[in-house]
């Protein structure tokens, strides 16, 4: 007689692979609802399993059972990714230009900027590592497996088995599994006993999760909540069991995670914004520097004079120091973390943790300890019992093999009872094991060697069938109705606290019986129920109470069910507003799902695609999003979000795909994160708001000075001169302190904003550019080519002066100096510029340079025009803040 599948062709299996994301889950979908005999039939296979020969076929149409992963990026490639972001390459392209037309020093101030700016960025950054290797390494080295060349004649092949590579599993090999195991594929249970998995890192479910090989509700189309799958990357707790490899490699559940990390992370708010600022800048330059030059080449007719000043004149547009200032200021914002034990992997971040204004965050070992705590131990009618806790005690301490988490969490109870002396005065006499179909278990032990105590835990029904009598208050009372439904009514009522409800009993037995079975579970009484719940950490509900404090919304994306999320949310004080099952998104739109997940605080029984979706949804409304998660099931949103935030409990594989890790379980160092990256944030709009008005403003000036003046407004060494000195005196920007209204709320990057700031207070700074040219026009006589070093040399100064001056009047929005005073490093070298300007004219080197000494009375007017040009600036910028807000 030919065994089951022996005769089937092995083209009656499915004839693609399935991608992990859709297909896959189908098809796993499809072999949980077949029976054990319609799926060693799909897979061609048989219980004594695959022969070699046929194994070594399918490896060779399959591929081996390893998950794909990015190669690791060269020293040298990440160096190079430093400095091919847009406004990097276009100070490339500046510097080439310069130096292709002789204007070395140009180049070489530009070339500098970008290196150091590169160097300083790689400096941080060179030891992330990646994310897909580390999830290849979860995988065991190898799995026992059932092939028929190695199982004998006599057992048919069903008990045999041999150690193979985990890399060389294919589809239809039959393996086993005992405590302590990593699943080695995706597999479908075949038999199983005692059988419990932990699936916290893919599913945030912080118990263990029960498997056998029974056939699942039909309704159920999650395949992580099917009891009969096991995948890839979960860990066997206790029990054992045999399945048939249903999906190996790139095809597995968890490769499909592997997949997002793979891919390239999304652009996050800090990238578009640095891009929108080099791509407004970009536009002006291209419209400026053209003009320049053919004004200046009709007005003047030297055409090489006309094409060097208009390269000036796109150098002096082009902010140079954006990099270097950015960089710093990430890199202050760094530092500042790291000194409270926090690893920013990817210094971007940090400016992006400032702008969140909604933090997704899983719930197992992230808000919570991660760890099943005893948490009550109650009589039948809800009051506290120690018997219970004894009796609990002795059954957790005597249970055979590998202890579950809930075993655990009993022992560590151990300093309670510690006048029980347990080995002393109680000795293990027998055991009836758990099994699927009772789900109870019960210990016999011998007190002092006189009587027999058989004690029972297990599923609260499960214990209640096989009881008659109830202990209260050390009465032994009879069970009727009544108590039924109390006890039942105890038990809803600790799970809608989120609490797992495990229930107790005992019977007194002869100290001559020698055997135990399962009718001996009969007549018990009930002492009561164990309840354990995973806690909050002790910092989750003041973090969040801070992160609200400063604008940022909190949603709880978890695997785990909706029950125990609201107790959790109950405990560390966040209002559940709606809540959200992974099941329901499956048929809605992004449009809906993006106003469904703007009101909603918990997101339940997600699967890791789903919360990546979440996020996405999130920030495609405008919303800038950080995730915090510790497991393998938070890698793809953490990789989503504009930021990433891991914890110290976390996996490998969530901390490689994070940008930033808590190294301390104390999560107030959200709070302080997102401070640090606000005053970042601020810092470098103070910059851009700075560089882009000042510059603009100056070309302005330069674009009729071109029209008007016979000769030029200003050298083009001096043009470079005065732009690196304004560029020194914006280098203790990083350092600047930020007004506390800026800290409030989220900011955003507002390139709209930023470019009528600049079409706004740029000419200001003009206007007093024109004054300056008519003082020395008219008053100095600089009206000729002879005598032009004076009229350049007095609005290099000028340029200088109010540029430097202005610097304090557009970092605050307040009154600068009386309402809000810059930083002591800001206030020195902006001082240092301005001495250096004032100084130049009369230095040694003034001549090679092209200027001449002012004369004394020259200063009295700059004072009058700094005074006013102060003023204006700060009236203007108030009323621009007024109709267009300064954020």
């Amino acid at each position: 007689m030919k065994k089951l599948g022996q005769t089937a062709n092995a083209s009656k299996k499915p004839k693609t692979r399935a991608s992990p994301s859709v297909d896959s889950s189908k098809t796993l979908i499809n072999v949980a609802h077949s029976s054990v005999n319609e799926v060693i039939h799909l897979f061609d296979t048989s219980l004594e399993g695959l022969s070699e020969t046929e194994a070594k076929r399918r490896l060779g149409k399959s591929g081996l059972n390893e998950i794909e992963r990015e190669k690791a990026i060269a020293w040298y490639v990440q160096l190079l990714k430093t400095v091919t972001n847009p406004l990097s390459l276009l100070l490339i392209a500046l510097a080439t230009i310069s130096l292709l037309t002789g204007s070395l020093t140009a180049a070489f101030i530009i070339s500098m900027m970008v290196i150091f700016g590169g160097l300083l960025r790689f400096s941080q950054e060179f030891q992330s590592s990646k994310a897909a290797e580390k999830l290849r390494e979860m995988v065991s080295a190898t799995a026992t497996v059932n092939r028929q060349d190695a199982a004998s004649k006599e057992d048919k092949g069903i008990t045999a088995g041999k150690q193979i590579a985990v890399k060389l599993l294919v589809p239809g090999d039959i393996i086993f599994l005992s405590a302590g195991d990593m699943i080695p594929a995706d597999v479908r249970l075949i038999t199983a006993k005692d059988l419990f998995l932990s699936q916290s890192t893919l599913t945030g479910e912080s118990l263990p999760t029960e498997k056998h090989p029974e056939l699942p509700d039909d309704k159920e189309t999650n395949p992580l909540e099917l009891v009969n799958l096991c995948f890839m990357g979960t860990t066997v707790v206790s029990g054992s069991g045999t399945a048939v490899v249903a999906e190996t490699g790139s095809h597995t559940y968890l490769a499909s995670l592997a997949k997002t990390l793979s891919d390239r992370k999304p652009r996050t708010s800090f990238d578009k914004g640095v891009n929108g600022v080099t791509i407004l800048l970009v536009r002006f330059m291209l419209i400026m520097a053209p003009l320049v030059f053919l004004i200046n080449g009709v007005v003047k007719g030297n055409w090489i004079e006309a094409f060097t000043f208009a390269l000036s004149v796109a150098v002096g547009l082009a902010p140079e120091m954006l990099p270097v200032i950015v960089t710093a200021n990430l890199a202050k914002g760094a530092i500042a973390m790291s000194n409270k034990k926090v690893i920013v992997k990817n210094i971007d971040a940090i400016q992006d943790f400032g702008s969140m204004n909604i933090l997704c965050t899983d719930k197992t070992g992230t808000l919570t300890q991660d760890k099943i705590v005893l948490q009550r131990h109650l009589d039948p009618y809800g009051q506290d019992s120690t018997d219970v806790l004894k009796y609990a005690y002795l059954n957790s301490f005597y249970q055979t093999g590998l202890k579950n988490l809930l075993d655990v969490a009993v022992l560590d109870r151990h300093q309670e009872l510690k006048s029980l002396d347990v080995e002393k005065n109680y000795q293990k006499f027998d055991e009836i094991p758990f099994d699927f179909v009772r789900r109870r278990m019960s210990v016999v032990v011998e007190e002092m060697g006189k009587q027999h105590i058989l004690i029972c835990k297990g599923a609260v029904e499960e214990v209640l069938k096989v009881c008659t009598q109830l202990k209260v208050n050390g009465e032994v009372l009879p069970m009727d109705e009544s108590v039924h439904t109390k006890v039942a009514d105890l038990q809803q009522k600790l799970n809608s606290d989120g609490l797992r409800v495990i229930a107790v009993a005992y019977k007194v037995m002869p100290p001559d019986q020698s055997h135990y079975a399962i009718t001996d579970e009969s007549d018990l009484i009930l002492l009561g129920n164990i309840a354990f719940l995973d806690p909050p950490k002790d910092s989750a509900a003041q973090a969040i109470k801070a992160l609200k404090r400063n604008g940022v919304d909190v949603k709880i994306l978890t695997g785990d069910n909706e029950i125990i999320t609201r107790k959790i949310c109950k405990d560390v004080g966040l209002p559940v507003h709606h809540v959200l099952l992974g099941s329901a998104i499956e048929t809605t739109s992004d449009s809906e799902l993006a106003e469904v997940a703007a009101t909603t605080t918990i997101f339940a029984k997600f699967s890791p695609t789903q919360k990546a979706k979440i996020i996405q949804v999130l920030r495609k409304k405008g919303n800038i999003v950080g995730y915090m998660g510790d497991g393998i099931n938070d890698a793809a949103a953490l990789r989503e979000a504009d930021v990433g935030i891991s914890v110290d409990t976390a996996v490998d594989i969530a901390k490689e795909s994070a940008d930033i890790i808590l190294l301390e379980k104390n999560l107030l160092i959200l709070e302080s994160g997102v401070v640090e990256g606000r005053k970042t944030f601020a810092n470098i709009i103070k910059y851009i708001r700075m560089g882009t008005s000042s510059n603009f403003g100056n070309m302005f000036s330069v674009l009729g000075a071109s029209a008007i003046l016979p000769f030029l407004p200003m050298q083009p060494v001096q043009i470079l001169i005065n732009n690196l000195l304004y560029d020194f005196s914006q280098t203790g920007i990083p350092f600047d302190r930020v007004d506390s209204e800026d800290l409030v709320k989220p900011p955003k990057w507002k390139i709209d904003n930023i470019r009528r700031f600049m079409v706004f207070i740029g000419p200001v700074s003009s206007i007093f550019d024109y004054c300056t040219y008519a003082l020395m026009w008219f008053v100095f006589g600089a009206t000729s080519v002879e005598n032009q070093a004076l009229f350049q040399t007095g609005w290099f100064v000028e340029s200088l002066m109010t540029q430097t001056l202005i610097v304090h009047v557009i970092r605050t929005a307040k009154v600068p100096f009386f309402q809000s005073r810059a930083s002591l490093p800001m206030l020195l070298i902006t001082a240092t510029v301005m001495a250096v300007g004032m100084y130049l004219p009369f230095s040694p080197i003034a001549h090679s340079l092209g200027f001449v000494p002012l004369p004394a009375v020259y200063f009295l007017w700059l004072a009058l025009i700094l005074t006013c040009y102060c003023l204006l600036t700060q009236f203007v910028k108030t009323w621009f803040i007024k109709k267009y807000g300064y954020t």
